[in-house]
C-alpha cells in the first residue's frame, strides 16, 4: 500500500506529541511492506527531500507570518501545491492527516484525487479547553469535525478519545478505530541506558542528600494539573517529614510564574525547583535519581509521559483523567488519583513514597506492559488495519 501522509511537524522540528508519534509510528508501517510518502514543513538548514527511517520525506517551505492561523493557511497551500503536483507522477493509495492543522490540504487533496482519507486525531479543541469558548476555538473545532466528516476512519489513542469524538465532534463510535501511542525501541534504549555516573553528584544538582525526589515533566500549562500537584505538596512534605523535593521540568513561562508565585504562597518554595527546559539526554540521567513521577493532568487524550516513566522504572502517580487510567492500571502499574483533587493525589504521592516494595512490584508490572501493549511494532499491526478497512 502507498500512504500519502501529512503532518505539520517531524523531527528535527518538534513541536508537540505529533511530531514523535509519526516519527516512531511509520518506520514500523514500512517494515510492514508499505510504502510511506509523507508531506512536512521544511526546517532551516534541512534537506528538502530525504529518506528517514524508510519514510520518503518531502519538507515544504511556508512563507513567515506572525499570525499563526495565517501561517497555517499557508502551510496547507504549500502542501497542496506539491501534492497535487506529486500525484500526478505517483499514485497513492491512501492518505493519513494528523490533526486539524493540515485538514484544508487533506480535504482538497482527497476530493481532488478520490483518494480514501484516515484521520488521526491526536487531541480535540474542546477537551484542551474544557469546552468551546470563543472564537478561536470555534474555528479549530468546525476544522476538526470537517476533517473527521471528510475521513473514511478515524483513529484516537484511547478509549477515551473515541467518546470525546462522539461527544465533542459528533464522530461516530463505529467509525472511530483506537490505537494506543507507544515508545519506540531506540528510545526506550536511550532512557534505560546503563552508564556510569556519580549518582550523589547527579543527585546533588536538584535535592539533597536525605531528600525523596518527586517530579512532573511536560508543558507548563494549565491543563497539566501542576496547581493541583503544587497543592498536594504541604501534605506530602509533613508526611515525608519534611524529606521530600518536588522538581518540575518544563517551559511555559508566563504560567510558570503563577504557579511559582503560588509556591511561594504556599510556604513551600524551598521545596520546589523549577527547570524549565530539560534537554533529553540531562533529563534521563535525572531519572536515575527520582523516586516518583506525578501527572495530575485535568486532561490528556492518552499521556505519553507515563510511558517514559515505565521504561526508567519510576513509581507513577497520575489521575483518573482521559487516557491516563488505560495507560496506568490502578495499584498494578500504577497509583490513580483523583482529578482535581490535591488530597487524593498527596495519598498516592505518599503511598510510593512510604513503600518501596510496594512501588518496586508496580515498576516491575509497568514494564511488562509496556513491552505487551505499548510496542510500536504492535501498534503499527493495528494501524495497518485500519488502512486495510479503508481499501477492503
Amino acid at each position: 500500500m502507498r500512504i500519502l501522509a501529512l503532518a505539520w511537524e517531524f523531527p528535527p522540528r518538534i513541536i508537540g506529541g505529533i511530531s514523535r508519534h509519526v516519527a516512531e509510528l511509520y518506520p514500523e508501517i514500512v517494515k510492514r511492506g508499505h510504502e510511506v510518502h509523507l508531506i512536512t514543513v521544511a526546517v532551516e538548514r534541512g534537506a528538502s527531500v530525504e529518506t528517514v527511517d524508510g519514510i520518503h520525506v518531502y519538507r515544504i517551505s511556508v512563507g513567515v507570518n506572525n499570525d499563526f492561523f495565517q501561517w497555517v493557511v499557508q502551510m496547507n497551500a504549500s502542501m497542496l501545491n506539491f501534492a497535487r503536483e506529486f500525484l500526478s507522477k505517483n499514485a497513492m493509495d491512501l492518505i493519513h492527516a494528523h490533526d486539524w492543522l493540515v485538514e484544508e490540504s487533506a480535504i482538497a487533496i482527497t476530493k481532488e484525487f478520490q483518494i480514501p482519507l484516515v484521520t488521526t486525531i491526536h487531541a480535540t479543541e474542546y477537551g484542551r479547553c474544557n469546552g468551546i469558548h470563543n472564537d478561536t476555538q470555534r474555528y479549530i473545532h468546525h476544522k476538526e469535525i470537517r476533517l473527521t466528516q471528510a475521513s473514511q476512519r478515524v483513529i484516537v489513542c484511547s478509549e477515551y478519545m473515541r467518546g470525546e469524538l462522539q461527544r465533542a465532534l459528533d464522530c461516530p463510535a463505529e467509525k472511530t478505530d483506537v490505537v494506543y501511542n507507544g515508545l519506540s525501541v531506540e528510545r526506550w534504549q536511550n532512557i534505560t541506558a546503563e552508564h556510569q555516573y556519580d549518582l550523589e553528584a547527579l543527585k546533588a544538582q536538584y535535592a539533597k542528600p536525605e531528600e525523596a525526589i518527586i517530579y512532573f515533566v511536560g508543558r507548563i500549562t494549565y491543563e497539566k494539573g501542576i496547581y493541583i500537584l503544587l497543592n498536594a505538596m504541604p501534605k506530602v512534605i509533613a508526611a515525608m517529614n519534611d524529606q521530600v523535593r518536588l522538581v518540575i521540568i518544563g517551559t511555559g513561562d508566563a504560567y510558570s510564574i503563577l504557579l511559582q508565585r503560588q509556591a511561594w504562597d504556599l510556604g513551600i518554595y524551598h521545596k520546589v525547583l523549577f527547570t524549565g527546559f530539560m534537554a533529553d539526554a540531562d533529563f534521563w540521567k535525572f531519572q536515575k535519581v527520582a523516586d516518583c513521577a506525578v501527572f495530575p493532568s485535568l486532561y490528556e487524550p492518552f499521556g505519553i509521559v507515563a510511558l517514559e516513566s515505565f521504561a526508567a522504572k519510576i513509581p507513577l502517580v497520575v489521575s483518573d483523567t482521559g487516557g491516563l487510567p488505560e495507560v496506568v492500571r490502578h495499584q498494578v502499574t500504577g497509583i490513580v488519583t483523583r482529578v482535581n483533587d490535591a488530597d487524593s493525589l498527596a495519598e498516592g504521592i505518599i503511598e510510593i513514597l512510604h513503600n518501596p516494595e510496594h512501588a518496586k512490584t508496580l515498576v516491575n508490572n509497568a514494564q511488562a506492559d509496556l513491552k505487551e501493549s505499548f510496542a510500536w511494532d504492535k501498534l503499527a499491526e493495528q494501524t495497518e488495519a485500519v488502512f486495510l478497512k479503508v481499501k477492503s
